[in-house]
């Protein structure tokens, strides 16, 4: 097939129309029995990957294929039906499998020690091994289609394509070690940036393990703006040309300069997709290179009331905390924490939010302590309090003045990265 690329005329983005048109293209000459979907999970309902798999299931039923689908979980919690009904519309739940990263996975092999220290410039010499879910290896799979939003990436640097099958889909070494790979190097030398060593590992992955199982890659660069979701563009294709255009189109639209550094920002956490810290933490990952030094970044986040997305990772954050780089790799070679190695996915986050003490985190939330938030090395406050200051609902995108003061707010950090622009420059 050849790769079927759309981009936009307008602000206003793609059509559902157009949309839908590319996905039957994209599925006309194949003989098909059986495909796998593996859609992003809620956290990235904005990627309009919901509507791509309904389109996407519907037209397979009508062919009179077996459609299963199988969310991108990484290490999150499964789809509640609620969920999955705003997300995915009428597909049954019952059609949704869930996939577990510790007992699911099968290991394909693994990328030399030679590559990682080449890609890391050193830093790292583990090898990494490939794991994926059973079912993407399962030969009565006719189609495997990979469907999911590209956009600026604290880990990898831009999100998805390989990324959905390895981590989304993947086990816990390649998880944890693609993560702390990330953490060494420097999130802030990769986000945005394509060609970054975790994408050099997960490109090594599928030209080594995948490059023979039928995946279809759909691909979407999208903004949301009031929260209704704008597709500038659809990339849809087997190779990794898919990846390389959509990412252009993402650098284009997801990337926002702001004048100079954010003494104050504001960042809403919408409470139907962030439960805790571990997704909450994007407001930390995408304004860290916007914020000033001493400034201070306020998350409101009203349906945060947890850590980690499990018990283990839970557990971890609330032990070891948000405390900087030097602390937790100082924690994370100590030879009696053991735990700490044995989730380096949960040792890499920890880097990843804290802002090693240049600028001031607080959360402001309903569902947790301030003992337990100031705990784990986060700056509390009351959330009722702070949003009657910096109300969501009246604040607009990009700068504001709040009794006097400039403050940035940013709606949905899941959406963009900032960056200071006199800081790029020099």
């Amino acid at each position: 097939m050849d790769d079927i690329y759309l981009r936009a005329k307008t602000a206003a983005g793609l059509s559902k129309k157009d949309i839908r048109s590319a996905l039957t293209e994209s599925l006309k000459n194949r003989k098909l029995r059986k495909v796998l979907i593996l859609p992003p999970d809620f956290t990235r309902f904005h990627s309009n990957a919901g509507y791509i798999t309904n389109v996407y299931y519907h037209e397979l039923v009508k062919m009179g294929v077996q459609v299963d689908i199988l969310p991108a979980l990484g290490t999150h919690v499964a789809v509640t039906e609620s969920q999955w009904n705003a997300m995915f519309g009428d597909i049954p739940y019952e059609k949704m499998l869930v996939h577990n990263w510790r007992t699911d996975v099968i290991k394909l092999g693994e990328v030399p020690t030679d590559f990682v220290k080449e890609i890391t410039e050193g830093l790292w010499t583990d090898p990494v091994s490939v794991e994926i879910n059973r079912r993407v290896m399962d030969e009565s799979y006719d189609l495997i289609i990979s469907p999911g939003q590209v956009v600026p990436h604290e880990v990898i640097g831009m999100s998805n394509h390989a990324k959905n099958l390895f981590v989304g889909v993947g086990g816990s070494d390649m998880i944890n070690k693609s993560h702390m790979i990330g953490a060494v190097y420097g999130m802030e030398r990769m986000m945005g940036k394509d060609f970054t060593p975790v994408r050099k590992l997960f490109d090594y992955g599928m030209e080594h393990f995948l490059s023979k199982r039928p995946i279809l890659f759909v691909l979407t660069v999208t903004t949301a703006p009031g929260g209704k979701i704008r597709t500038h563009g659809l990339f849809i294709g087997e190779g990794r040309d898919c990846l390389t255009n959509a990412v252009k189109l993402a650098q284009e639209k997801n990337i926002d300069f702001v004048p100079h550094g954010l003494k104050k920002c504001v960042v809403y956490l919408d409470p139907s997709e962030f439960k805790s810290t571990w997704l909450g933490n994007k407001a930390v990952y995408r304004t860290r290179m916007a914020m000033a030094d001493g400034g201070d970044l306020i998350i409101l986040a009203p349906g945060v009331e947890r850590f980690g997305e499990d018990d283990i990772v839970d557990g971890l954050i609330r032990k070891y905390g948000y405390r900087g780089r030097i602390h937790t790799l100082e924690e994370f070679r100590k030879p009696e924490n053991e735990d700490l190695r044995a989730n380096m996915g949960a040792a890499a986050h920890l880097i990843h939010g804290s802002s090693d003490g240049r600028f001031n985190i607080t959360y402001a939330v309903k569902n947790i302590s301030r003992e337990e938030i100031e705990g784990v090395g986060f700056g509390s406050a009351d959330y009722d309090t702070m949003a009657r200051k910096y109300d969501p609902k009246k604040l607009s995108y990009g700068m504001n003045t709040v009794d006097g003061e400039e403050v940035y707010f940013i709606p949905n950090p899941a959406l963009g990265l900032w960056i200071n622009r006199e800081k790029f420059e020099e």
